[in-house]
C-alpha cells in the first residue's frame, strides 16, 4: 500500500476514528488494497478541512472511474466478442488479464512507487487508466485488446491504494472513517451501477465509445485530482520482501487463500452475465433492472457485512455468505439446466450472488488482521491481490465451462461456494 509521513496524534485518537491500524468494517470493497488502514491513529495532514473534503470526493469519483473500468465490460460482452471475431467466453477473459494483472501488479508497484509524491502518482495513475481505455476503445484485435487491459489493471494497481491512503491522511481524525467509506464508496458504486452502465452505453451508442467515455472520466478524474488536492510527498520504501512477510504466519496463510476461493466462485459467470441471464430466460427488456438487483445486493451486502461481523462475529457472517452464494448460483444452474423461465426466482437468485459475492471483504479483513495484528497494512494488501486472484480464476473457470453450458458454469461456482464454506470451517479457529 501506499505510505504517507503524517505526524502521529499524541493521545488517544479522537471519539469516531478507526483505532490505529484497522480499517471502519462495512467500508471496504472488492478494490480495497489496504487504504483502510493508511493513516489511522494519524493527525491530518496539511489540507485537511474544506480543501481535504473536496479531494477525498475527488478520490471517490477517481475509485468509481476504477471500478467501472473494471466491470462495465461486462455489460457489453456479445457486441465486443462479435466485433473482435472471438466467442463471448474468449471476450471475458479481458476480466482475466485485469484481475491477474492487478493481482500481481499491486504489490510490486506499492513498493516501486513508495517514494513518488501523492499527488503526482494519483495523476500519473490515472492517466495510464484513461490511455489503456482509449486503447481498448480503439483496439483492431483481440490482442491489442488485451494489452491494454494489462495496461489498465496497472493504472487501478497504483490508484486505489494511494487513494484510500491520501484520503484517510488528509481527514481530520474524528473524520477518518468517513472520509474512507466515501472513497471506497466509488468502487461500491462502480460495482452496483458498471454492468446496468455498459448494458445501457452500448445501446445507445457501441462498446468502443462506451470505453472511451471512461477514459474521458479518468481523464477528468486526473484533472480534479491535480486541481484540489493538496501536495503530499512519498512514504520510505517497504521492501517487497517485507510486505510478503506476513506470509509467514500460520493464521495469514490458513485465511488468505478462502478470499481467492469465495471471490472465484462469485465471480465464475460474472463477466458473461449477460448471455447467462438470456440463457434463463431474461429478456433485454428485463435484462437491466436484473442487472441492478445484482448491484443494489452488492452495496448491501457489503455494509451489512461490516456491521454484522462488529456483532456476530465473521465467521458466522461468511458462512451465511456461502450459503447464499451456493444457494443463488445453483438456482441459475438448475433453472439453466431444467428450462425454467421463472422471473421472481432469478430476481431472488441474482440479489442473493451479489449480496453473497461482496459480503466477503469486511469479514476476511477482520480475521486477517486478527491472524497478524502488527502487519494489518501488509495483509490486507495481500487480501486485495487475492480477490483479483479470485476474480481472475473464477472469469478464467467460466469461460472454460460457459461453451458447455450455463448450468455447468454457474454450476462450478455454487461448487467452489461450498468448497469455501468447507475451508472456513477448517480455518475457523483463526479468528
Amino acid at each position: 500500500m501506499s505510505d504517507i509521513p503524517v505526524r502521529r496524534a499524541a493521545g488517544t485518537p479522537p471519539k469516531g476514528t478507526a483505532p490505529a491500524g484497522t480499517a471502519p468494517a462495512g467500508t471496504t470493497g472488492a478494490g480495497t488494497t489496504g487504504a483502510g488502514t493508511a493513516g489511522a491513529g494519524t493527525a491530518a495532514a496539511p489540507g485537511a478541512g474544506p480543501r481535504g473534503l473536496s479531494a477525498t470526493l475527488v478520490l471517490a469519483l477517481g475509485t468509481f472511474a476504477v471500478g467501472t473500468d473494471a466491470f462495465v465490460v461486462a455489460g457489453f460482452l456479445p457486441a465486443m466478442a462479435g466485433s473482435l471475431g472471438v466467442s463471448e467466453s474468449a471476450a471475458g477473459q479481458s476480466v482475466t488479464v485485469f484481475a491477474a494483472a492487478y493481482a500481481v501488479l499491486s504489490p510490486v508497484l506499492a513498493t516501486a512507487c513508495a517514494r513518488v509524491p501523492r499527488r503526482a502518482l494519483l495523476v500519473g495513475a490515472l492517466l495510464v487508466l484513461a490511455a489503456a481505455n482509449l486503447g481498448s476503445a480503439l483496439a483492431p484485435n483481440y490482442a491489442l485488446l488485451m494489452a491494454s487491459r494489462v495496461l489498465a489493471a496497472a493504472g487501478a494497481a497504483a490508484f486505489t491504494p494511494g487513494a484510500g491512503a491520501v484520503a484517510a491522511a488528509l481527514a481530520p481524525p474524528e473524520r477518518r472513517a468517513r472520509a474512507l467509506a466515501v472513497v471506497i464508496g466509488g468502487l461500491t458504486m462502480a460495482t452496483a451501477l458498471g454492468v446496468p452502465l455498459g448494458t445501457l452505453a452500448e445501446r445507445a451508442m457501441d462498446w468502443r465509445t462506451a470505453l472511451a467515455l471512461v477514459a474521458a472520466l479518468c481523464a477528468a478524474c486526473a484533472i480534479g485530482v491535480y486541481a484540489v488536492m493538496p501536495p503530499l510527498p512519498g512514504g520510505a520504501p517497504v521492501p517487497l520482501r517485507a510486505r510478503l512477510h506476513a506470509l509467514r504466519r500460520p493464521g495469514v496463510l490458513a485465511v488468505l487463500p478462502l478470499t481467492a476461493l469465495g471471490m472465484g466462485g462469485g465471480y465464475t459467470v460474472y463477466a458473461y452475465t449477460m448471455p447467462v441471464l438470456a440463457d434463463v430466460g431474461v429478456g433485454a427488456p428485463a435484462v437491466t433492472w436484473m442487472l441492478c438487483l445484482y448491484g443494489v445486493g452488492a452495496v448491501a451486502g457489503n455494509f451489512a457485512a461490516g456491521l454484522a461481523t462488529d456483532r456476530w462475529g465473521a465467521v458466522r457472517v461468511l458462512a451465511v455468505g456461502y450459503v447464499l452464494m451456493a444457494a443463488g448460483l445453483g438456482a441459475i444452474a438448475l433453472s439453466a439446466a431444467a428450462g425454467l423461465r421463472f422471473l421472481p426466482l432469478t430476481a431472488a437468485a441474482v440479489v442473493a450472488w451479489g449480496a453473497s459475492s461482496w459480503c466477503q471483504t469486511p469479514p476476511q479483513q477482520h480475521r486477517l488482521i486478527s491472524a497478524a495484528p502488527q502487519e494489518t497494512a501488509l495483509v490486507v494488501g495481500l487480501n486485495a491481490s487475492a480477490i483479483y486472484t479470485g476474480i481472475g480464476f473464477g472469469t478464467l473457470l467460466g469461460g472454460v465451462l460457459l461453451p458447455l453450458g450455463t448450468a455447468e458454469a454457474a454450476g462450478a461456482g455454487a461448487v467452489l461456494a461450498v468448497a469455501a464454506g468447507a475451508w472456513l470451517a477448517a480455518t475457523r479457529r483463526y479468528r
